[in-house]
């Protein structure tokens, strides 16, 4: 369908993808995955020709059509309603419509045989491509996408970037190219949404390719998970889950293959170092340093897992009451948020607010800090309880001259420099990136700052809005473990279901007015749920390698000798005994030659096992990547044991070769 050959593309010197190969085929559902700055986005866009490769070449099938949904859309407004600006997904049945309008009022006053024949055919062909239903095929996509019947004839200029996004995704969702490529889809919906995106997404008769921070929508909807790292493209035959387990094969057995090299290495150096002023070994000595020269170096495995080492703490212990919302109202006008809600917030509760747009989960957030008025009732804070609250807007009220040190001092003057590059360590900033200025930072890394800022304000109750949205996984995983190791209490908002089954222990929803809350963990809630939907829920609520056997020296005529091939008797040492020391001798040569034999043949076994382990047509063998993995292991073992052994015996023919001498 695509083809991408040997790929090239630079952003000045670095390069971002170098000789990177990928294939795409007919409905193919893909994860494109990576850290940020890897060029994710950047690949989208070279596919869809708005980027042209430094190197390489893109192949399209002559019929492949292309939807792009990216976040420049956010920025699109327009006068026509969601529905016309969905419509126009349809541009042949559009045209199509304006014919047939054009014909009919025409024939009004002018009625001859030649139109009507113009409007038959005009109508047959609008038939054909079910004109007849492209509204109400609109009106599903954009109700499915969250708007409700009476948005849809709203003009797209009212809604916020997030909406105008979801009305561009209907539209290309309409349009049903033969490669649909979506970049960051999850970013502005809610879980109703993402859960009917994924619905969608898993029927779509056409190839997808989606970049997401979202494991869980990734595990739902993919079949390839393709990893941009290294400026390539790494192909792996399954979701993100099977991307884990299997990259975790994957870097075992390039460890090994690193440390192995290493080993074989270290052996010949020393074998050169002893050997290469010996006139009768030279020769090898010297054909070590050449099979030096053309070893193929393989690359360590680089740790990629990051991991929070600083410990987020809060200067006052809180009582035990964190928080109480006391028979609230809060209304707009007529939209009624809450009635006569009620509820309450106990020390060390970890508590996830969810639920679809619109119900008002920002707007209790708010109520909670303490920024939004009330129509009615009573927000009380219990005793010593000091909040910090982390919201998308709040992002503008960094500052934009300072440097990131200086705009965590700000957030804790008692921290020294040391334990602040601590902190911004834990949240991927290093080395100089700490005096980068707030102005040239991403989106996605003055999320970071902020949210550095809020875990180092020292509060015992957080509130976080969405702060998950721009992170990548890292980063993600970055902040579940901040969260888990943090001892206060706090209420997050979010949709990303994996990170809310990670750091919840209760769930709150805004059901009929009203606070609810589910006091157990996500996944516990989701089956409570489904439970309920069927009438049967409740109410809310691995052996290493033997070492090598050292060779004895011959115990004869007498004369034994130790083993470091000395005599323990004294005297010089008789012919019949020089005799049985050369044979000893010419044994551990031939031993060590053997050995090496060996070595050099399993060596090409364990190359040759490593490039069908990278063959993507292996992977879908369950079958057969088991028993490459298996032979690989054993291989691995068997050069290992072997080397030691070679070791070994070139050791002992050095010391008999003392002795000889």
């Amino acid at each position: 369908m695509i083809s991408i050959t040997n790929l090239s593309y630079y952003l000045g010197s670095r390069a971002l993808y170098e000789n990177a190969s990928l294939h795409i085929k007919p409905n193919q559902k893909i994860g494109l995955i990576g850290l940020n700055g890897t060029g994710k986005s950047t690949l989208l866009r070279i596919i869809n020709g708005e980027y042209q490769p430094d190197g390489g070449t893109i192949s399209k099938a002559g019929d492949v059509t292309l939807g792009f949904l990216n976040q420049d859309l956010l920025s699109y407004q327009t006068d026509d309603s969601i529905l016309s600006v969905a419509m126009q997904a349809f541009a042949r049945q559009n045209q199509l419509q304006k014919q047939i309008d054009e014909l009919l009022h025409e024939m009004e006053t002018n009625y001859r045989d030649e139109l009507v024949d113009k409007l038959g055919k005009v109508q047959e062909e609008f038939d054909a491509l079910d004109g007849y239903t492209i509204q109400s095929k609109a009106e599903e996509i954009l109700e499915g996408l969250g708007f409700s019947t009476d948005d849809l004839h709203q003009p797209l200029k009212q809604f916020s970037g997030g909406w105008r996004m979801r009305v561009m995704l209907a539209k290309l969702l309409l349009q049903k190219p033969s490669l649909l490529m979506l970049d960051e889809p999850t970013n502005h919906l809610d879980l109703p949404s993402i859960q009917w995106v994924e619905k969608y997404i898993q029927t779509y008769e056409g190839a997808v390719i989606v970049v997401s921070h979202d494991r869980e929508f990734l595990d739902n909807v993919i079949d390839v998970t393709v990893e941009v790292a290294g400026a390539k493209l790494n192909y792996y035959p399954g979701n993100y889950s099977f991307y884990l387990e299997e990259k975790a094969l994957r870097n075992e057995i390039q460890k090994g293959a690193y440390e192995n090299q290493q080993a074989k290495i270290r052996q010949t150096e020393r074998f050169i170092e002893r050997f290469k002023a010996k006139a009768t070994k030279a020769k090898q000595a010297q054909s070590r340093v050449k099979q030096l020269a053309r070893m193929e170096l393989v690359d360590a495995v680089i740790d990629e897992t990051a991991r929070v080492n600083f410990k987020f703490q809060f200067s006052t212990q809180p009582g035990r009451h964190i928080l109480h919302l006391d028979d609230i109202t809060k209304h707009y006008g007529p939209k009624r948020i809450l009635t006569h809600a009620d509820i309450r917030l106990e020390r060390g509760d970890k508590v996830a607010l969810i639920g679809a747009n619109g119900r008002g989960k920002s707007t209790l957030l708010r109520i909670i800090s303490g920024s939004e008025p009330l129509n009615d009732g009573r927000r009380q804070l219990g005793h010593n309880v000091s909040f910090s609250f982390y919201a998308q807007h709040q992002l503008e009220s960094l500052s934009v001259e300072d440097s990131l040190l200086e705009e965590l001092k700000h957030a804790n003057p008692t921290k020294t420099e040391g334990e602040l590059r601590g902190v911004l360590g834990c949240f991927l900033f290093s080395n100089d990136e700490v005096f980068k200025k707030i102005k040239v930072l991403s989106g996605g890394e003055k999320s970071r700052v902020a949210l550095a800022k809020v875990l180092l304000s020292q509060a015992n109750f957080l509130l976080l809005d969405e702060p998950t949205n721009h992170l990548d996984m890292q980063s993600v995983n970055i902040l579940i473990q901040a969260l888990e190791q943090y001892e206060g209490t706090y209420v997050v908002v979010s949709h990303d279901r994996y990170f809310v089954s990670q750091i919840a222990n209760k769930i709150w929803y805004i059901e009929d007015e009203q606070i609810k809350e589910y006091p157990g963990t996500y996944d516990e809630y989701e089956w409570w749920q489904e439970e309920r939907k069927e009438g049967r829920g409740g109410d809310s609520e691995k052996s290493k390698p033997e070492p090598p056997k050292s060779v004895s020296a011959p115990s004869t005529n007498g004369h034994s000798v130790n083993g470091n091939g000395q005599k323990t008797t004294n005297g010089r040492a008789s012919d019949e005994e020089r005799k049985e020391w050369q044979k000893t001798l010419k044994k551990l040569t031939q031993q060590a030659e053997d050995s090496e034999m060996k070595i050099s043949k399993l060596e090409e076994r364990k190359k040759r096992l490593e490039t069908e382990l990278a063959d993507p047509a292996t992977y879908g063998d369950d079958k057969l990547m088991q028993a490459k993995n298996d032979e690989y292991r054993r291989v691995t073992a068997e050069i290992n044991q072997l080397q030691n052994e070679w070791e070994t015996a070139m050791l002992e023919a050095e010391e008999w070769e003392k002795k000889l001498a």
